[in-house]
């Protein structure tokens, strides 16, 4: 017998389709359908609520293998599903990197063992990340990987990063790119300024972005490759990447909400607060309004959360020797509605596609849209509900984040992925 569940009165936001309404959503069977919902099916009333398709991640730090005590699979799944993540593409800088078909096959078995979010495979570029030799990405992508990527540290040698392009595009495979030129950055803290001046922190400056940028956008235009760079955070790197795209260029890009919300100011206002320690660090007001401004403008396809958990041994010491990241799976939404919808600075609409169909077209994922036929991965939001940001509450082990203490507007009440509820507020 079929199993159907009717989602009725909501505000439904689905980009995919150019809808904004208030309608009715019935599932059947773990998927979408136009069909008219059955006498006495189960009920879920949304009235007064928005009705998403499932939030999609297309850059987050899952630690599994090798730093299980950061995060695992497990609780990273369940966190993405408290912020509305019905899928999450996870980082292979883990220990050991996953270049190798056996540790792509362990993660989406582990994904489906633990029955929460889904999680999309992302394979490494180099062996080890190492940035010599080319990990085997037909196998990676046969095994399930949706992209390949070295982050955490960006493709120094040239060469290395144009045979990289060139052979992942034979596989269809886009390549995420950490763009840092570490003979700039390396050393540094937070972001070469006039803060960084003030506070004695030795500095990472922008060029140290916009260099690796520049570089791979020509070694993208030469080789026709789907490049995409991650965590931009810088005004002149996004118009690169703009300018780029003009000419035609296969390049996208995402962007986090902390790059979005916060300035170095941040590390000033914290008296040194390591979890405002993040790479790329955080930049200027006039960086911030340039992100902004290409956010809404479509510059920037997606926003991704670089959520990257970390124990708090790695975080409660001195600033310079702190770890690097924010973890961001659980906040990522609050803070986007309360920072950038609420005082009409992007629409609904416009912030729903950048979490949604806009990571899913990255990554050739067929989620984030609520069409007839489509897997049932819903979420349902509360944009009016007040609640403080208790890191302490988090289903992440990694309690990393600057917005601690931070009251937020917009909450999610249900994550549903298939149909079934992998979260409920309450």
């Amino acid at each position: 017998m079929a199993e159907f569940l009717w989602i009725r009165g909501g505000r439904i936001i689905d980009p995919s389709r150019g809808a904004d309404e208030t309608a009715d959503l019935v599932i059947r069977d773990g998927r979408l359908t136009a069909e008219a919902p059955p006498t006495g099916c189960p009920v879920l009333d949304a009235r007064g609520l928005w009705v998403l398709p499932g939030l999609i991640d297309l850059h987050c730090h899952l630690r599994d293998p090798g730093q299980e005590w950061k995060e695992d699979i497990a609780s990273g799944t369940r966190a993405a599903a408290r912020g509305g993540y019905t899928a999450v593409a996870t980082m292979p800088n883990t220990e050991p990197a996953v270049d190798t078909p056996a540790l792509v096959e362990y993660q989406l078995a582990r994904a489906a063992a633990v029955g929460g979010s889904r999680v999309l495979s992302v394979g490494a570029i180099t062996v080890g990340r190492q940035g010599r030799e080319l990990a085997p990405m037909g196998q990676l992508r046969a095994a399930g990987a949706v992209a390949v990527s070295d982050d955490g540290a960006g493709v120094e040698q040239a060469v290395v990063m144009w045979r990289a392009l060139r052979y992942a595009a034979s596989f269809g495979l886009p390549v995420l790119e950490h763009c840092e030129d570490r003979s700039l950055s390396r050393g540094g803290a937070m972001h070469r300024g006039a803060v960084s001046t003030r506070l004695g922190l030795p500095g990472i400056p922008a060029e140290a972005e916009e260099v690796a940028v520049a570089r791979d956008l020509v070694l993208a235009e030469a080789t026709g490759a789907h490049l995409h760079v991650a965590h931009v955070s810088t005004a002149r790197a996004v118009e690169l990447i703009r300018r780029a795209k003009a000419r035609g260029v296969r390049v996208t890009c995402e962007v986090t909400p902390h790059h979005l919300t916060l300035t170095d100011e941040a590390v000033a206002r914290s008296r040194y607060d390591p979890d405002t320690k993040v790479n790329p660090p955080l930049r200027t007001e006039e960086d911030v309004a340039a992100l902004r401004a290409a956010l809404a403008d479509g510059t920037i396809d997606a926003v991704a959360t670089d959520h990257a958990p970390h124990g708090p041994e790695e975080k409660r010491c001195e600033y310079e020797a702190a770890a690097f990241g924010i973890s961001g799976l659980e906040t990522a939404l609050g803070v986007l509605l309360t920072t950038l919808v609420q005082p009409g600075l992007l629409a609904p609409a416009a912030l729903v596609e950048r979490l949604t169909c806009g990571p899913a077209r990255v990554l050739g994922h067929p989620g984030g849209t609520l069409a007839a036929g489509a897997a049932a991965d819903v979420v349902l939001v509360d944009p009016r509900a007040s609640w403080r940001v208790e890191p302490e509450a988090f289903a992440s082990r990694g309690r990393n984040t600057p917005f601690k203490g931070w009251n937020l507007t917009g909450r999610v009440v249900a994550t549903l992925v298939a149909g079934k509820a992998v979260w409920q507020l309450g």
